[in-house]
């Protein structure tokens, strides 16, 4: 679709910004913002009829639309409740600069989104631009590049290559266990960085030692001021030139490349001294992968290949788990019965050190799956996946909706450039498949598989939870995950007591950094809140 009127200035802007020192771009991106606005917004409300105008909330303003009610906190997750509860499964919402978003929570759409993930519906120009900087072409790169990784990364992540790493789980989760009480600010990163850097890749972080590891610096840092590079990822959705802009980003994003870099060049050389010693059992990923390659070129790695997918793994294994695993600790020191009822459960279990399997089996221990699951669809690490849409599509729904000029529908024309998106923890709580007691924290809805019974089993993803998220691009890590969230929260809720410091009825939220994927904890006053640990008798 061509613009309806002319448009000179844009490559003056572009030359501008290639140009230009720091200290001007700021000013450059704004005149750039201001120029590009008028023909953004003219084609996004130049679409074709034909396509499905669907009801939403109004815009709040002609930049932003609706889009500064959606920061990277939980209050994102109550907007997008009360707009399903006015506005039904499918709805759109004006983002930044006239562009529309569609926001899915029906299940046929849904499903649909997700088995035409990575086809129809592709990573923005700006999201694959930060990825690619952060985790360079490992699985999260689009297309051929992703899927080849896949298909190497997957012999890694099969149950009898996670049921090796056990004793790596058990080994970081019982070294917090000498700690007879404390009070600080809540996280538990440390076993999660040692889990991921000894069983991904044989690297000892040595965080539960008491080092802080770089990398661990770089991701619990966070920048959530509010200012213009805030808001610059909303922006570069419609005007990826925003990316262009160098910021702490880049910074920090240079200082973590050189941190593993050395880590994995140690590994390189580590595997090429091992290379065909029958006396040396490897047990990491990496190694694992490094020494199955054989003769099939086609799945060798190079240098470079294994870099990025130890980025892969400290950003999908360290962030998302130790966030999860802390989510859990706080809904357990809320909820003093059922940390109880985990404890027993536990302690009155065969061993202290279930096996994989064991913990891995729903019936072994079905409090524990409970509470984990339970944690996983309050608390996902990913809040919402969006897309947008390479060409132009039909999305089938479950019950047929009336659009914004009335008209029943059982599908939704979407055309190409849509911005699309599911709001994961937003679906996770909707009392439409979870019940009137969705937002809370029960562990017994998930017991005799009474949660997958009810209206959510018409959810697609692992256990009818998108906290995985599913089709071909369901996270190949989740056993990994979910085998050291077991391992190390048996450990930790058997040998230890959480409380809040003050009580429990204060209001605890997540601030996730913008220029890079760190959290930070924080009570109703903002900062950071203490959480009482405390050792309790065999």
């Amino acid at each position: 679709m061509s613009l309806p009127f002319e448009f000179p200035n844009l490559d003056r802007v572009h030359s501008l910004l290639a140009s230009a020192d720091t200290s001007s771009l700021p000013l450059l991106a704004a005149c750039g913002t201001i120029l590009v606005a008028g023909s953004a917004i003219a084609l996004n409300h130049s679409r074709n009829s034909a396509y499905t105008r669907l009801r939403g909330p109004p815009s709040d303003s002609l930049l932003w639309g609706v889009s500064q009610k959606l920061p990277l906190t939980e209050a994102a997750t109550a907007w997008y409740t009360q707009w399903e509860a006015e506005y039904g499964h499918v709805y759109s919402i004006p983002y930044t600069l006239g562009k529309e978003r569609i926001v899915l929570h029906d299940p046929k759409a849904v499903a649909h989104f997700f088995t035409m993930d990575n086809s129809v519906y592709v990573k923005s120009t700006f999201t694959r631009s930060v990825i690619r900087k952060i985790a360079g072409e490992g699985i999260f790169a689009d297309a051929l590049v992703g899927c080849r990784q896949r298909k190497v990364l997957s012999p890694a992540f099969s149950n009898a290559a996670i049921r090796a790493l056990s004793h790596v789980f058990y080994d970081c989760a019982n070294k917090r266990t000498p700690l007879s009480s404390a009070t600080g600010p809540v996280t538990d990163s440390n076993s999660s960085i040692d889990s991921i850097g000894m069983g991904g890749f044989s690297h000892d972080f040595r965080s539960l030692a008491g080092e802080k590891p770089i990398v661990a610096q770089m991701f619990d840092a966070n920048d959530t001021k509010s200012s213009f590079m805030n808001m610059a990822p909303m922006l570069a959705l419609v005007l990826p030139l925003v990316n262009r802009i160098p910021g702490p980003f880049d910074s920090k994003i240079k200082e973590l490349n050189d941190s593993l870099e050395s880590i994995a060049d140690g590994i390189w050389e580590k595997m090429r001294r091992d290379a065909g010693s029958e006396a040396v059992e490897e047990k990491s990923i990496v190694g694992r992968l490094l020494r199955a390659q054989g003769s099939d070129t086609s799945l060798q790695l190079s240098r470079e290949e294994v870099l990025d997918e130890i980025k892969v793994l400290i950003l999908a294994g360290y962030i998302t788990t130790s966030t999860s695993l802390t989510w859990c600790l706080i809904e357990l020191a809320k909820n003093q019965e059922a940390q109880k009822k985990l404890r027993d459960e536990l302690r009155n279990y065969d061993t202290d050190e279930p096996s994989y399997d064991d913990l891995m089996d729903t019936t072994k221990l079905p409090y524990l799956d409970a509470v984990t699951h339970e944690t996983l669809r309050l608390h996902p690490a990913a809040t919402e996946l969006d897309r947008v849409a390479a060409v132009d599509d039909a999305i089938p729904l479950s019950t047929p909706i009336t659009d914004a000029r009335g008209r029943t529908t059982d599908h939704i024309a979407v055309p190409r450039g849509t911005l699309v998106a599911v709001p994961i923890a937003a679906v996770n709580r909707s009392p439409a498949f979870w019940g009137p007691d969705a937002a809370l924290f029960r562990p017994e809805r998930w017991l005799g598989g009474a949660a997958e019974a009810g209206a959510a089993k018409d959810l697609v993803g692992h256990r009818h939870l998108l906290t995985f998220a599913s089709g071909p691009r369901t996270c190949i890590g989740k056993m990994f995950a979910l085998a050291e969230f077991k391992t190390v929260l048996s450990v930790l809720a058997r040998n230890f007591a959480f409380e809040f410091e003050g009580g429990d009825a204060q209001k605890i939220t997540i601030l996730r950094g913008r220029t890079m994927p760190g959290r930070m904890f924080v009570g109703e006053d903002g900062k950071p809140f203490a959480l009482k640990v405390k050792r309790v008798s065999a």
